[in-house]
């Protein structure tokens, strides 16, 4: 509605661990998952999660969800951090490549963000930064 301001789920100046109580609540990412948020801002958010047996698929690699998975929980938290309450609307992913360690890292970085859309790349990869995965989202923003 015109003149009717929506507020952030989340504060710009929150700290980390305001962030991460918040988010506590996406509790398949955090706690089926292990999702953890590492830095978290307006636009920018860096996740990451220690992989297990729990994580692996038939073949014994990392099965394809989680890795989308936590590009989603990233970009939740780069567009809600400061930003008025965002979902994501439509999401390409493409798997580039296995983690060679035992933990992968997602970063989101808002590359547009207006009024009732933004778009935002999402970079997964493993702990010594090989690929695994490139996602591009579009978000709905509640205006």
């Amino acid at each position: 509605m015109i003149g009717v301001e929506v507020k952030p789920l989340v504060a710009a100046d929150a700290t980390l661990e305001e962030v991460r109580a918040f988010f506590a609540n996406d509790r398949y990412a955090t706690v089926a998952c292990g999702a953890v948020i590492d830095e978290a801002q307006a636009g920018y958010a860096r996740v990451s999660l220690a992989l297990g047996e729990k994580h692996l698929n038939g073949m014994g690699s990392l099965m394809g969800g989680v890795s989308f998975t936590l590009a989603d929980f990233a970009f939740a938290v780069a567009a809600n951090v400061g930003g008025a309450p965002t979902v994501s609307t439509n999401c390409s992913i493409d798997f580039l490549g296995t983690p060679k360690t035992d933990a992968i890292v997602a970063e989101c970085r808002m590359e547009k963000s207006g009024r009732s859309l933004c778009f935002a790349r999402v970079d997964v990869r493993d702990s010594a930064g090989n690929a695994v995965a490139r996602v591009n989202v579009t978000g709905f923003r509640r205006s």
